[in-house]
This record gives C-alpha cells, sequence and structure tokens, in this order.
C-alpha cells in the first residue's frame, strides 16, 4: 500500500466473525463439491425472525411517500424519541426526557464507539468485563486508551467482583463496561448487582454504562437507571435487534444524562447524516408492541433453547439451567481423550494452530460435524474453556446440529 496505516489499526484484528464467516464460506465450497449439505452456523446472535407486521408496513408506506428520502434529523424524529421514552417507562420504570436524555443510534454498536471517542484520551483507563463482547475491548484500543480487564467468573454467577475492584489500580479510570443481562454468559440483571456498581462509580468517579440489549429474550427487564444515583454516573445502551428481530435495520439507544449525549452527539454528527425515516417509523411502531409480542418471541427461544442445551449435554458440557438471553454458554469438559484436547484439523482447513481449548473444540465440530459454535476464547481469557451457541436458527435446523453432532467420535 502507498501509505502505511494508522498506528492504532496495529491494536486490533478485523472482527472475528467476520474472519469466521469467509473460513466458512470456503468450507461450504468444498463440502458442495463433496456432495455434503453447507454447514449449520450457531456462531453469531442474528435474529431469524421477522419484525412485527405493523413495523415492516411503516416502512413500506413510508418509503412509497414523496419528501421521505433525505437527509433527517442527527437526533432523530420526534416520534421516535418519544416511542423510545415510552418504552422506557413502560417496561424498565425509567421516566426520560425525549429531547434531551435519548439519543437514537444506527444499533448500539455504534454507540460504543462514538462513545469512546467522545470521552477517551490517549493513557485514559477503561475497565472492561472478561469475558465480554469484543468492541468494548476494540474500541477502547482505537482511542488510544488503556485497557483494564476486570474478571468475570462462574464461581462469581459472572458478576463484578468488588472486593477485587477496590483492590484495583483505578487511577486514571474514566470508563466502565456492563453488560446485564450478560453476553455472552447469559447471567441475568440484578438489582442488587446494579446498586453496588452505581456506588462503585459514583465513589470513584467513573462513568458507567450498562450495555442492555437482551432484557427482553429470556429474561426479566431492568434498568441500571432505575437505581437511585445511577442518573449521576450511569448511561444505558439498548436496542431493538434482538428484541424486536430487527438486526439488519440497526437501531439502537444510549440513554442517560442529557450533558453526556451531547458531548456523545458532536462525534455523532460528524460520522452519519440521520437514519432513515422509514426505519425510524418502523421502529415507532416496533416499540408500541404490546406484550403478546414478547411472549410470542420468548416461547420460540424457550424451544430454541431447550435443543441448544441438548447439543451440550451431548458434548458434555455444563451450564447454568437459569441462565437466559439469546444464547447458552457451556463449559467444555477437561478430561483426557476427549474431544477438543488432542485434535487434529485436515490440512485443507485452512486455519491456524488452535489458541485455546474452546478454539479447538470448535474447529473440530465445525470440521467434523459441520456445525459451527463460537469458541468462549474470544470473548477473553475466562471464555477460553467455554463454547457459546447461538439461538437464531429455528428448532428444526437445531434439531439437525444435535444429530450431526451426535455422530462425531468424541473419544479418541
Amino acid at each position: 500500500m502507498i501509505i502505511a496505516p494508522a498506528s492504532r489499526t496495529l491494536s486490533v484484528k478485523e472482527y472475528y466473525f467476520s474472519r469466521k464467516n469467509r473460513e466458512i464460506a470456503r468450507l461450504n465450497q468444498q463440502r458442495a463439491a463433496q456432495g455434503l449439505d453447507p454447514v449449520i452456523n450457531l456462531g453469531i446472535g442474528s435474529p431469524d425472525g421477522s419484525p412485527s407486521r405493523e413495523a415492516v408496513e411503516a416502512l413500506c408506506n413510508c418509503a412509497q411517500k414523496d419528501g421521505m428520502h433525505g437527509y433527517q434529523s442527527y437526533i432523530g424524529i420526534p416520534e421516535l424519541r418519544q416511542a423510545m421514552a415510552d418504552w422506557y417507562r413502560k417496561w424498565y420504570g425509567v421516566q426520560l426526557d425525549p429531547a434531551s436524555e435519548i439519543q437514537p443510534l444506527a444499533g448500539s454498536k455504534e454507540g460504543i464507539l462514538l462513545l469512546s471517542l467522545a470521552f477517551l484520551n490517549p493513557g485514559d483507563k477503561v475497565l472492561v468485563p472478561d469475558p465480554g463482547y469484543p468492541t468494548y475491548t476494540s474500541a477502547t484500543l482505537m482511542c488510544e486508551a488503556e485497557l483494564v480487564k476486570y474478571n468475570l467468573t462462574e464461581e462469581g454467577g459472572w458478576y463484578p467482583d468488588f472486593a477485587g475492584l477496590e483492590g484495583m489500580d483505578l487511577s486514571g479510570v474514566k470508563l466502565m463496561w456492563v453488560n446485564y443481562p450478560n453476553m455472552p454468559t447469559g447471567a441475568p440483571a440484578r438489582r442488587e448487582v446494579f446498586e453496588k456498581l452505581v456506588a462503585f462509580a459514583r465513589k470513584h468517579r467513573i462513568l458507567l454504562v450498562n450495555d442492555n440489549p437482551y432484557s427482553f429474550v429470556l429474561n426479566e427487564q431492568l434498568s441500571i437507571l432505575s437505581v437511585p444515583g445511577a442518573r449521576e454516573c450511569c448511561l444505558e445502551m439498548n436496542s431493538l435487534s434482538k428484541s424486536h428481530n430487527m438486526a439488519g435495520w440497526r437501531v439502537g439507544m444510549i440513554v442517560g444524562q442529557s450533558d453526556v449525549i451531547r458531548e456523545l452527539l458532536k462525534v455523532k454528527t460528524q460520522m452519519d447524516s440521520g437514519m432513515f425515516r422509514g426505519i425510524q417509523e418502523a421502529a415507532v411502531k416496533a416499540l408500541q408492541a404490546g406484550p403478546e409480542w414478547y411472549d410470542t418471541l420468548n416461547a420460540e427461544y424457550r424451544r430454541r433453547q431447550e435443543v441448544a442445551r441438548r447439543i451440550m449435554d451431548t458434548l458434555g458440557c455444563t451450564y447454568d439451567p437459569a441462565a437466559g438471553g439469546l444464547y447458552v454458554w457451556g463449559r467444555i469438559p477437561e478430561m483426557p481423550g476427549q474431544a477438543g484436547n488432542d485434535v487434529v484439523i485436515p490440512s485443507e482447513a485452512s486455519v491456524s494452530p488452535a489458541s485455546s481449548l474452546s478454539e479447538a473444540w470448535s474447529n473440530r465440530i465445525l470440521y467434523e460435524a459441520g456445525v459451527f459454535l463460537t469458541p468462549g476464547f474470544i470473548f477473553g481469557k475466562n471464555g477460553s474453556n467455554y463454547l457459546r451457541i447461538s439461538l437464531c436458527a429455528n428448532v428444526p435446523t437445531l434439531e439437525r446440529a444435535l444429530e450431526k453432532v451426535r455422530k462425531m467420535q468424541l473419544v479418541d
């Protein structure tokens, strides 16, 4: 290339699922040549269902009107901000000012980077959970801030160890990411944990952000902003991706202190020119859904969860039956001779040597069974002995994956 990349790009790699999807595409070409069916991909959490009929109709109706296809407001149409405020009041019991305390986003993933760009200087410290969503790490590194990992463990219920946090060097810590209900582990949001997090953030003057897109999928609705004192130190991000089957529509929000929202808006207005109005009007309709929408959604996910847990059982993995969310997170058995401990990957696989037990297991299941499960190492060292199954495939597909896994030779 004619010029060198920015130094910040040296600290991050291409997103794992982007790389893995190319590998699966190559493998599918080989499988097709051999007369085999495509890989069953149970990796990324992209819901396969459709949005509500009302949301789709709102999009179509808007798209057919004149004057709807120009630039839109950077802060979203008033109807969308009001619908987001109404949604928070109805389901979380949180009152928000739609004019100043809500910023629509192109998905909550955008918010992670925008917030980091708005508040982090080189050398600032950021508390990031391990295991945790990889984008918390990459956004921190691209802003040339210092990554400070804090441990979540199975023994601790996948909640922060507050004694351990207090024992850390917190000087220079400016931002803290939390994610409850948790991904990838499925640990539910708990009010007592939120209360401790708020007290911790206020004590150390840290901006704490709860990433909350999973509260409508096999979970109870709880917002950290419902905790007294949270408004002083907390923001929350949310999304319609999982709760309304709108992942590809890219509709999210960040809510909280108006002064923080204003700073984020400074960055956002340099990055885009507003969300298509038809998508905003569709989001308004989606957010107005009644309890029957979520009941139907969760009934389907419970059926899928049951089959996904049988896949984990077949592999000998253990999991928390109380966990919710869009995934099943299972601990790999560490037994001599069991699948993954002495993995032989075919030479044509074109994959690097496994860096962890979870990657070895994932690769073996992929190449032997034609089923892709996410290796937990991508979420941090504390995920290295875990696998994750996405529930974004229908029951017949999950049952086919189960049969394929059952046919594997699990013991060498």
